[in-house]
């Protein structure tokens, strides 16, 4: 049992460390200076071609280089992604708990792709007839408007 506790441990560091290095990692990235820096790399290395004869490590060089880096972003990106959702989703679901929105919308991004198109094919049918309500009613207020001008 103790063994388990440890793995646990473990695991809640290193998910702990991952999201910490993929916050800076993220954050760093976004940055102009960070852009320039890329941005330089590959100018010093266009212009290092003629030194090398465009060779084939010439060219090798920025393919690895640019491999790597899109490979690991990646991972990183899609961490960045999964938390500025997660913490969205929250947000989103408190909103609606404490407002008169239904709150059997709480959660749903746990449906399937068909579960979801569901509700929102009712929704937006919902929502037309509202709005066709909502004409009707202005209609039916400008005629007792005009009626009321004229019965004067």
């Amino acid at each position: 049992m103790k063994r388990h506790h440890s793995t646990t441990q473990d695991k809640g560091r290193l998910a702990t460390l991952f999201g910490e290095v993929a916050n800076w990692t993220s954050q760093e990235a976004g940055r102009a200076s960070t852009f320039m820096m890329a941005a330089a790399v590959v100018i010093v290395w266009a212009i290092s071609g003629p030194i090398f004869h465009y060779s084939d490590t010439w060219r090798l060089v920025i393919n690895t280089g640019t491999t790597i880096v899109t490979f690991l972003m990646v991972f990183l990106i899609q961490n960045s992604q999964n938390r500025d959702s997660a913490a969205i989703q929250v947000k989103l679901d408190e909103l609606i708990r404490v407002s008169s929105v239904q709150n059997s919308f709480v959660g749903i991004e746990h449906l399937t792709d068909e579960e979801l198109a569901d509700i929102r094919t009712r929704c937006e049918m919902r929502a037309k007839a509202e709005e066709a309500g909502a004409r009707s009613v202005k209609r039916a207020t400008k005629k007792a408007e005009l009626a009321g001008e004229q019965a004067i």
